[in-house]
């Protein structure tokens, strides 16, 4: 057994989820888990909303940058152990080879850069994102990582959905 695992969130962006996902990971994981993000059309940039409800959540931010998901399918790549999608654009895609065979799973997550509406209803859609996002995670990490396999991880989203 390792002692530090790689983990890839992936959204078509990596400009929201996928970013907060990594910011959230980070955290939690702490000494277990080194968290990435990464977009198939990185928008360039990390949404403001984003960054705000990392910093009023305490997460940090310095580092966090759009980047494509091709950074991780070089061969010079980390070797990541699981590959989570948490969009539903991004899951239908074709992915990239991973290195490593990583276990993969999709978490379908609301996009709150597409919410359109008064600042309070923006602000609240990255909020709950970034709940989601936390719940899933703390899910994740009180699981062994030899069972991280697809099932379990699919179906500690639909227990946190059913919650």
């Amino acid at each position: 057994m390792k002692d530090r695992y790689n983990i890839l969130f992936v959204c078509t962006g990596n400009s929201a989820r996928s970013i907060m996902a990594e910011a959230v990971a980070n955290r939690l994981g702490g000494e277990r888990m080194r968290a990435f993000s990464a977009g198939s059309h990185p928008q360039g940039h990390v949404h403001r909303g984003a960054l705000q409800v990392l910093d009023a959540a305490g997460l940090a931010t310095s580092g966090l940058r759009s980047k494509s998901w091709e950074e991780f399918a070089a061969a010079d790549a980390p070797v990541m152990d699981l590959v989570i999608t948490v969009c539903d654009r991004a899951a239908a895609e074709a992915c990239p080879h991973w290195p490593g065979h990583p276990v993969t799973a999709h978490w379908s997550i609301p996009d709150p850069a597409a919410v359109e509406g008064s600042p309070e209803q923006v602000e609240r859609a990255f909020s709950l994102a970034l709940q989601m996002l936390h719940q899933r995670i703390s899910l994740l990490l009180s699981l062994r990582p030899g069972d991280w396999d697809r099932l379990a991880i699919e179906s500690l989203a639909a227990m946190e959905t059913n919650a």
